[in-house]
């Protein structure tokens, strides 16, 4: 870490005092700098933020729910409005706030037929829409740095997916699909293309 100081002209002690105060920053941060490691570059988890046990304490995999729903409403609205940018979960391609609007929304036609005589077949189009209740996750991209002189953890999020449940025509959950990646730091997207994420 550098520091930039301007020095203006006066007695010879304020300047020896202010090249003093800079060593002494520029060391410190030096010296916190060096009890630091990168642990990882790069990890991925899941964190369920809707507890599926109702019997577990409130703060345990969960985010209460006005702020949890609060919290997504104000992350999904930034990404309609193309506040963030977005990029789809596999081939991390930036996508237009359109794109990102239609994840999860759905049209199927169903062929049914009426009660009443003549008891003719006709076609229902029912529209699904998305349900920030189905957003029961969120996916996080971090880096970790490990402070060796007191072994704490510094974690710093490089990007987030929210996480839609999936289900089987059974209703049976199969598991969770990311809606989209936004990222915090400029490396990311490209750093991770041709990866799993």
């Amino acid at each position: 870490m550098s520091f930039i100081k301007t020095i203006k002209p006066a007695g010879m002690k304020n300047q020896i005092a202010a090249l003093l105060m800079i060593g002494l920053l520029s060391t410190a941060c030096q010296s916190k700098h060096k009890d630091s490691r990168i642990l990882t570059q790069r990890i991925q988890y899941d964190v369920t933020i809707k507890s599926p046990d109702p019997n577990l304490d409130w703060w345990v995999q969960n985010i209460e729910g006005m702020n949890r729903e609060a919290f997504i409403n104000e992350f999904l609205n930034a990404a309609y409005q193309g506040n963030i940018k977005a990029y789809d979960a596999f081939l991390l391609n930036e996508m237009t706030p359109f794109q990102v609007k239609s994840i999860g929304r759905r049209s199927d036609t169903l062929r049914l037929q009426r009660a009443l005589a003549p008891y003719e077949y006709h076609d229902t189009i029912i529209n699904k829409e998305l349900s920030i209740h189905e957003i029961t996750r969120i996916r996080f991209l971090e880096e970790w740095t490990l402070n060796k002189e007191n072994m704490q953890i510094n974690k710093e999020v490089m990007g987030i997916a929210p996480l839609l449940e999936s289900y089987d025509e059974g209703g049976n959950l199969r598991g969770y699909q990311p809606m989209f990646w936004i990222f915090f730091d400029k490396k990311y997207p490209v750093a991770l293309r041709g990866s799993v994420m």
